[in-house]
């Protein structure tokens, strides 16, 4: 039994989509006519349909954290309550009112009634499912315990949901204050400005040497604003297009952990999710080397990840963990000690996920400092182009008031 994706009319010529099991496309058709429709399309919905058209990749569409989180205590939920995974697939597809999951849940599911386990059914769609996903549901199965590791991976997925929200969060007053104070500045230079001095100017007295730059900065944002915005543009896509390439990338990953403040930054964002992904994945039943190989691919930093690859391969020729994440160098000292007395301790897991919460912890810390930093420092430096602006328009109202006098 397969997944199809359809599209039908009903009686009063309205289009209706869905996604329907059964064995054939003329089954589906049977089932649409059953139910007063009249198909339009059906296709199979599988992985890859589209793999040998060229692009296909780029029309695919990760599922979101909540989404994945969602799906992820809804099945475990289920698994735990006794049902079969083929049946705890089929009710949490009925429970998903988006019609691209369902469809891929029900995909998933036909691969599993074909006898595949669910982290091979899972491999169909890996750019829905992260490595981490795939990972740990394979150990699940493997183990024998995967409505216990369904419910850690939710745990998991809801806290990466939750610490997203909070970065994004945090970021939108600075952002939004930034834009503004930018945006009035501009106003200011080529409205204001202008029409006030251009009084002095017909009155041919001569302007300060403040208010003559700041007429010649409006002038050349009145005059060649097009241009700033191509240059602006083409500066960050430039930018973006720079550092996709593997030498570019690794200078300036390299630049990022070496910068006063944003480094510490970096390196807190790196290691929290690698400890993060090394905990869930260890206590998980998979086993310490490999799960090093899977955490080190969810870092962002190819500098990390580089000194990371080196660390497992130590651990793979018999060195301790906490001492090959030492040497690389990023991890903080109360990280690694607290490593190293659960490797001496026998209780490796339970230290990981209480390093992998403090690193968190610590992160989050951080993050509002700096926002907290941003702030004033934003309020100030626009505080002071205002004022300057100001200075320069007063400046020769002052120098009249004086001739007069």
């Amino acid at each position: 039994m397969a997944a199809f994706e359809y599209k039908a009319l009903d009686a009063n010529g309205r289009q209706k989509k869905g996604v329907i099991e059964a064995d054939s496309p003329r089954q589906v058709r049977q089932q649409l006519r059953d139910k007063q429709l009249m198909p339009v399309s059906v296709e199979q919905s599988t992985s890859n349909q589209n793999s040998e058209k060229p692009f296909s990749k780029l029309f695919k569409r990760a599922i979101s954290v909540a989404d994945l989180a969602m799906l992820t205590r809804q099945l475990s939920t289920l698994i735990g309550a006794g049902l079969p995974i083929e049946e705890a697939l089929k009710a949490t597809a009925e429970q998903t009112e988006k019609k691209r999951i369902q469809s891929m849940i029900l995909s998933i599911r036909s691969k599993v009634l074909e006898g595949h386990s669910l982290a091979n059914a899972l491999n169909e769609y890996d750019y829905a499912f992260p490595m981490l996903y795939r990972a740990t549901v394979a150990a699940g199965e493997h183990a024998g315990h995967l409505d216990t590791v369904l419910v850690r991976l939710a745990d998991y997925m809801e806290v990466s949901q939750v610490n997203q929200q909070k970065i994004k969060l945090a970021a939108v007053y600075p952002i939004i204050l930034c834009v503004v104070a930018i945006g009035i500045v501009v106003l200011l230079l080529t409205l204001v400005v202008p029409d006030i001095v251009e009084v002095f100017v017909k009155n041919g007295q001569e302007l300060p040497t403040l208010t003559q730059v700041m007429i010649n900065s409006s002038d050349f944002l009145v005059d060649h604003w097009i241009k700033l915005i191509i240059v602006f543009s083409g500066t960050i896509f430039g930018f973006l297009w720079a550092i996709k390439k593997d030498h570019i990338k690794k200078k300036y990953h390299h630049a990022m952990i070496h910068m006063p403040f944003i480094g510490k930054m970096v390196k807190g964002f790196n290691t929290s999710r690698f400890i993060s992904t090394l905990a869930i994945l260890n206590s998980s039943g998979v086993p310490l080397v490999e799960a090093m190989k899977i955490a080190g691919q969810v870092v962002g930093n190819v500098i990390i990840q580089e000194k990371l690859t080196v660390a497992c391969q130590q651990v793979t020729e018999g060195g301790s963990l906490h001492q090959a994440l030492k040497e690389t160098g990023v991890f903080p000292i109360m990280m690694l000690h607290m490593i190293a007395s659960g490797e001496s301790s026998g209780e490796l897991d339970s230290m990981l996920e209480r390093t992998a919460k403090n690193q968190e912890t610590d992160l989050q810390n951080t993050i509002t400092t700096l926002v907290s930093m941003f702030e004033p420092i934003m309020l100030l430096v626009m505080g002071g182009v205002v004022v300057l602006i100001v200075i320069a328009i007063m400046l020769p109202i002052l120098n009249m008031n004086q001739m007069i006098g």
